[in-house]
């Protein structure tokens, strides 16, 4: 079986450090949310954790504090725990949604740029930038691709075809690893 050509996707103009800072289990990191447009979305602490990220991800834990969600049967619930997978090199990251009582409820991916970790004294800020498409994957296999309007609405096939066609190959890749339950869809 032919491996998958590479994913590249240009990195939006920012400071990006040639690599991660060092970070420890344990660690407090703000997690800080960047939509398409290069616009903030919301930020909230986390914390790395061991949950199995193979190298060059990392695992950090949050908690899940808005309201009810249900995102194509993915529920998110008050007080549900998040493990978040990001990467430097992949382009998108992945949270592990598990229950209080420490059920897997599923998994919820993003497409996005590579992520940036900046260290900045003691303050460690993890930057991700969300592209559009979103995958949710459910323990009982059902695997659904979210927010191809949104993509489509935005225009990026005709003013960036080249970012449009990464989008779609970094989506492609996720529902192939959702498909197989391979890393990051490794929790159960």
């Amino acid at each position: 079986m032919n491996s998958p050509e590479p994913i590249v996707i240009r990195r939006p103009a920012m400071n990006v450090p040639e690599q991660w800072p060092d970070l420890a289990i344990g660690d407090a990191v703000t997690c800080i949310k960047i939509d398409p447009q290069g616009e903030l979305v919301t930020s909230y602490p986390t914390v790395v954790v061991e949950a199995g990220a193979e190298s060059p991800w990392i695992a950090v834990r949050a908690r899940w504090k808005n309201k009810l969600v249900d995102q194509s049967g993915l529920l998110f619930h008050t007080g549900d725990t998040l493990h978040e997978f990001f990467s430097p090199e992949h382009h998108f990251n992945l949270f592990s949604v598990i229950s209080p009582e420490g059920v897997l409820r599923g998994w919820y991916a993003n497409v996005t740029y590579p992520t940036v970790v900046e260290r900045a004294g003691d303050e460690v800020r993890l930057f991700w930038h969300d592209l559009y498409l979103d995958v949710v994957a459910l323990p009982d296999g059902g695997v659904f691709v979210l927010d191809e309007d949104e993509l489509a609405e935005a225009g990026v096939e005709t003013s960036d075809p080249e970012l449009y066609a990464q989008i779609i190959a970094a989506k492609n890749e996720l529902v192939r690893r959702a498909d197989a339950r391979i890393f990051p869809f490794h929790e159960r």
